[in-house]
């Protein structure tokens, strides 16, 4: 091979992964939104998990970027291990309809369809119309990428030392592991398949060493998912270790089946005779749907396996309490009453959950301890899980039929306050942002100034402890109190803020700390509005009724 068919083929390569990348875009930014709700509906039925997951993959033509965004769903506490294995076995189906379109030989329309997504993308300016030209345009891509692929492998075909090679590579398990190498490098089944559709179309290998081949790209195909989940908490390492885990047991299954019987491999070449671009989507496609037919019923024992190798911990046992509902349970014939009283315990607990949040950003900030901000996001995590929990059961019950007035009306402020607690919460993790902001630009506080934050900070707390305990007791006694200390915050604030305009006046203050501090100001004083809402929410709803 000469060294202008190698950049040839290589040129092909890169093509084709481009027009991959770039017609998932286009479908990504088409279907906008959706894909996340079609993820997010997959539920505790494994078969609509694995529906779910060949869709999004369909739609998206990457399992890769399905699996990415299952660890990060399993990673935030959407989804659980046992809806994810579904949604991944699904994305194993999703991923081989790639082999299919391109065993299809219309590479000689590529440019033609290029030239008409280009234009599509580059001249219409309606947004919908200009994702379907980028759908287009990588479609084009990756058909002219497999051309140029073809074009600079057939001279590779007739060259004696490549011959021997791949003669020489006739062991199963060799040609297994090359395959998981060559897609581990490519980070792509779908990419490594079309190639090796090509070499066979070509006449480098042959079906039989295909076979092969596809069994190990799917064990490649993990790699991506492993990287990503390098980054997540445990509960997303072990939906990386779910991926591999069924790719290494599918392997091991299709390996024993196809050695046992090899009348398999006839059987799909004659469902295709003399197309063996065909053949080997076909297998693809075949083996995918195998697999996930034959492990589903033991997909529960998979997520077992998985948290075997990555044992519990204290911490995340602890977590995955927090991770849920502890109260408004079992909301089946339960009389609406009951269950708006059980509705305001929950927001309690989400309004505690808030409270130290603040109490530990403002550790944090001030005495630098790493603990601390870690377990702030990790209850940041929990409180935006309870808002979104809370507010759907709340909205389930403006729908009860057996509701009064009355417990319309309190609902309606019950959601008011969540949305309250929740933005308390965000303001906590604001502040731990604006600590490590500290530490990356090196901004240096005059002692004055943290002096002054440390009193707001001190008064802030104060008023949210305050109406917190007015809200879970509705101890109404003690509103003119809240409220003193809520005017007391707002006066604190505006002194520090007019000390600190002194500062800048007089060139005393760093201009790194200069809008930190007045962030985290204004972030203190918001605490502390929210707070005052939240203690009047309820008597604002006894009051409407009387």
């Amino acid at each position: 091979m000469t060294m202008i068919e190698l950049f040839t083929l290589l040129g092909g390569i890169g093509m084709f992964l481009y027009g991959m990348t770039i017609m998932s875009t286009g479908l990504r930014n088409a279907c906008g939104d959706n894909l996340q709700k079609i993820l997010e509906k997959a539920t505790n039925s494994k078969i609509r998990a694995v529906l779910v997951g060949l869709t999004v993959t369909l739609l998206v033509q990457s399992s890769s970027a399905t699996d990415v965004m299952v660890i990060g769903f399993v990673n935030s506490g959407f989804m659980n291990l046992f809806q994810a294995i579904g949604v991944i076995m699904g994305a194993n189906i999703g991923t081989t309809v790639t082999a299919q379109i391109t065993a299809f030989n219309i590479s000689k329309y590529a440019l033609l369809i290029l030239f008409v997504g280009s234009i599509s993308f580059l001249f219409i300016k309606k947004e919908l119309v200009k994702y379907i030209g980028l759908i287009i345009m990588g479609f084009g891509m990756l058909f002219e990428g497999i051309a140029l692929m073809k074009s600079a492998i057939i001279p590779l075909s007739e060259t004696q030392q490549f011959i021997d090679f791949i003669s020489s590579v006739s062991n199963p398990i060799l040609l297994v592991l090359f395959g998981v190498a060559f897609t581990a490098l490519l980070q792509s089944s779908s990419s490594a398949t079309v190639i090796f559709q090509a070499f066979a179309m070509q006449g480098i290998i042959g079906y039989h060493t295909s076979v092969y081949l596809i069994i190990g790209s799917a064990i490649g195909s993990v790699t991506p998912n492993l990287l990503a989940s390098l980054t997540t908490n445990r509960n997303g390492k072990r939906t990386a270790i779910l991926n591999l885990l069924f790719n290494l047991f599918r392997a091991a299954i299709l390996l024993v089946l196809i050695t046992i019987f090899p009348q398999i491999l006839d059987f799909i070449e004659n469902l295709s005779p003399g197309n063996i671009g065909r053949q080997i989507a076909n297998t693809h496609t075949i083996f995918a749907i195998f697999a996930v037919v034959v492990l589903l019923p033991f997909s529960d024992a998979i997520v077992r396996l998985s948290q075997k190798l990555i044992p519990q911990r204290a911490d995340e046992v602890r977590d995955m309490e927090e991770m849920k509902l502890h109260y408004m349970t079992g909301m089946k014939n339960v009389p609406s009453s009951i269950l708006v009283t059980q509705a305001k315990q929950e927001i309690s607990r989400m309004g505690e959950l808030a409270l130290d949040n603040l109490r530990m950003s403002l550790d944090y900030f001030f005495d630098h301890d790493e603990e601390k901000a870690k377990k702030v996001k990790n209850n940041e995590d929990v409180v935006d899980y309870l808002n979104d929990a809370i507010v759907a059961g709340l909205t389930e019950l403006h729908r009860a039929t057996d509701i009064s007035p009355k417990d319309m009306n309190r609902l309606y402020h019950l959601t008011i306050a969540v949305v309250d607690f929740e933005r308390i919460s965000d303001h906590a993790m604001n502040i731990v942002e604006h600590e490590e902001d500290v530490k990356v630009h090196q901004a240096v506080f005059s002692s004055k100034a943290v002096s002054d934050l440390q009193n707001l900070a001190k008064r802030c707390l104060d008023s949210v402890e305050m109406c917190l305990q007015i809200f879970e007791n509705e101890d109404y006694d003690k509103l003119d109190e809240a409220k003193h200390l809520e005017d007391i915050v707002d006066d604190t604030y505006q002194d520090i803020l007019d000390a600190h305009v002194e500062r800048l006046r007089n060139a005393t203050c760093n201009p790194l700390a200069n809008v930190i501090f007045s962030d985290l100001a204004a972030e203190l004083e918001r605490c502390s509005d929210h707070a005052i809402n939240i203690a009047f929410a309820l008597v604002q709803q006894t009051d409407g009724m009387e």
